[in-house]
């Protein structure tokens, strides 16, 4: 039986480091099933879920900590389960653009909250450019069957138009634009 664990790592970024923790899963004889890397600011973060025998998994379990101190990286680690997919009909992609403001992201995550609707992905990004603060978010949003697209797309362009921010809507799978 497979068993999986997730893995988030955080530290001061120097190379080598992504090197050193894939080989430490080799060396377990784990596999690293999916990852992503970004770095914010000067920290190095990763995320990673990594499968293996139950003796891979626990083994990796024990010999992190010891190599999170010799790379000086702050470590969480636990165990999960293979992802289960729900069934969506569809996703959207939406960007929204403009200046940054305190607050967009609670309001955009709320609305669609409210509407119980699952976050496939997440990125931001806020920017200075010359005294004008701006700011992009890109979300993958999986839809249900039973949500109506063309209102939903309807009220995601209503919240952009409130906060004065630029929005676009691409209909990734499972649909045709009307």
């Amino acid at each position: 039986m497979t068993n999986y664990l997730v893995v988030t790592a955080m530290g001061a970024d120097r190379p080598g480091l992504v090197s050193r923790l894939a080989r430490l899963a080799s060396e377990c004889d784990c596999d690293i099933v999916d990852s992503r890397m970004a770095l914010f600011g000067n920290e190095f973060t990763l995320i990673m879920m990594i499968s293996g025998s139950w003796t891979a998994i626990t083994k990796i379990e024990s010999l992190l900590p010891a190599l999170s101190v010799e790379l000086e990286l702050m470590t969480v680690m636990k165990r999960t389960s293979k992802h289960t997919p729900k069934n969506f009909v569809s996703r959207i992609e939406v960007i929204f653009n403009g200046e940054d403001q305190r607050g967009t992201m609670k309001s955009i995550t709320q609305f669609l909250a409210e509407r119980g609707l699952d976050l496939a992905a997440v990125r931001s990004h806020a920017d200075d450019n010359d005294s004008l603060k701006t700011q992009s978010i890109l979300l993958a949003i999986n839809i249900p069957e039973k949500v109506d697209l063309l209102k939903l797309e309807q009220g995601i362009h209503e919240l952009a138009e409130s906060m004065s921010l630029e929005c676009s809507i691409k209909r990734m799978q499972g649909i045709a634009a009307p």
